[in-house]
């Protein structure tokens, strides 16, 4: 193709791009690099749209802002993928996208499990794929995001060669999207449970049917984070899920660990991974209600040197804040009220919607409403394989905290 042809195409792609345009006045959120615009930040939109579409997005002086899907039925109308107008949003975007965050992964040194797109983090909104060693999971949680499906796949068998990839899109959240939920394979048919390897444990994760994409990478570093405080000690776990925290504690030299679960599923799945490791002389599970055995146990009088706390997020919505506030001072309250003085509370949020600051306070009122001192030992996030980016406040979402009880 001579260069006026590129030229001619590349005026043609420009000239049939649907254009949107903002209101005057908007959040700075978008100036400062947000991708998000919701519907009620549009002005106008000047050719009909189908949903899914690249649109390329303006100010209302007509100065650019960026390219990005849209979706009239989601609140969250465009998600920006770049801010360059030059850059074609095709196949090879996505690819070349997806080997940046390889890239970006090797040199932090998340080579075997790591979370390789972290959607707004890596400019993808809303797409997440998880590394699993030779195994993928994707899910695709918009609709601009989720057409491009079959680019994702093409990516990473070029670049990893994998063993299997699964698609993990049984989330309640695409319906916001008008997509369906969904899960199967993108690749020839596998068996879904695998093992991994982490911080020299071994780990069942069933892609196909354990939480989000079959296990937590988010907290990997910070089971590191208690090795110390866990070694000759009597541990509990609540909310143990499949037993990471539990076994590392184990493996760490613990006297003893419990870890408890509402899920019977999660519980068995606990103890194989306990034998898998020849650790479940020194760890055991049991289903449990957290809230409930925490508080009669109290009442027993029962004493641990170290509680471990990993609820779920408790809210979803910014609607329901309150409860999840709630529900947070009280389990750690009744966690509080378990430990030795001198012992040690290891706890987590994982919603974005309960800030560092309010989490940290949450915690002050629940050791206050106990009667104990606290003082911190640890205070960090999620692992650096789920890039935080300032000003977007999704991507800060995992509050992890370690205090001695005095």
């Amino acid at each position: 193709m001579s260069l006026r042809q590129l030229v001619e195409t590349r005026i043609n792609y420009l000239a049939l791009m649907n254009k949107v345009y903002l209101k005057r006045k908007i959040s700075n959120r978008i100036s400062g690099g947000h991708p998000w615009i919701f519907g009620n930040e549009i002005e106008r939109v000047d050719n009909g749209i189908n949903p899914g579409d690249i649109v390329e997005v303006f100010f209302s002086d007509g100065k650019f802002v960026g390219k990005g899907y849209i979706n009239p039925k989601s609140q969250i109308l465009i998600r920006l993928l770049t801010r360059d107008r030059k850059q074609q949003i095709n196949e090879q975007f996505f690819i070349d996208r997806i080997a940046g965050c390889w890239e970006y992964r090797k040199k932090i040194g998340y080579v075997e499990n790591c979370r390789l797109v972290f959607g707004e983090s890596d400019e993808m909104p809303q797409l997440i794929i998880d590394k699993f060693n030779d195994y993928f999971v994707i899910q695709t949680l918009a609709l601009g995001v989720d057409l491009w499906k079959g680019s994702f796949v093409k990516a990473i068998n070029e670049i990893f060669k994998p063993r299997g990839i699964y698609e993990r899109n049984d989330a309640p959240v695409r319906e916001l999207e008008g997509l369906p939920q969904q899960k199967g394979f993108l690749s020839e048919p596998f068996d879904t449970k695998i093992i991994i390897n982490e911080n020299g444990l071994k780990f069942y994760v069933d892609l196909e049917n354990g939480q989000k994409t079959g296990y937590f990478l988010d907290q990997q570093d910070n089971r590191r984070a208690i090795t110390k405080i866990v070694k000759g000690a009597e541990v509990l776990g609540a909310f143990t899920y499949t037993g990471a925290f539990e076994i590392h504690a184990a493996h760490s030299g613990a006297k003893s660990v419990l870890g408890i679960d509402i899920s019977e599923s999660a519980v068995k799945q606990a103890g194989e991974n306990a034998l898998l490791n020849n650790l479940q002389e020194v760890v055991r599970f049991e289903t449990a209600n957290a809230f409930n055995t925490l508080k009669q146990w109290a009442k027993d009088g029962r004493q641990y040197d170290v509680v471990m706390l990993d609820p779920p997020a408790f809210t979803k919505s910014r609607e329901t804040i309150q409860r999840a506030i709630a529900g947070y001072k009280e389990i750690n309250l009744r966690g509080i009220k378990l430990i030795r003085p001198r012992g040690f509370l290891i706890t987590s949020s994982c919603t974005n919607l309960v800030s560092p600051e309010l989490f940290l306070q949450i915690i002050d009122m629940a050791a206050k409403d106990a009667k104990r001192k606290i003082r911190q030992v640890v205070f960090q996030t999620q692992s650096p394989d789920h890039p935080v980016i300032r000003g977007i406040e999704s991507t800060q979402y995992l509050k992890f905290l370690i205090v001695e009880v005095q």
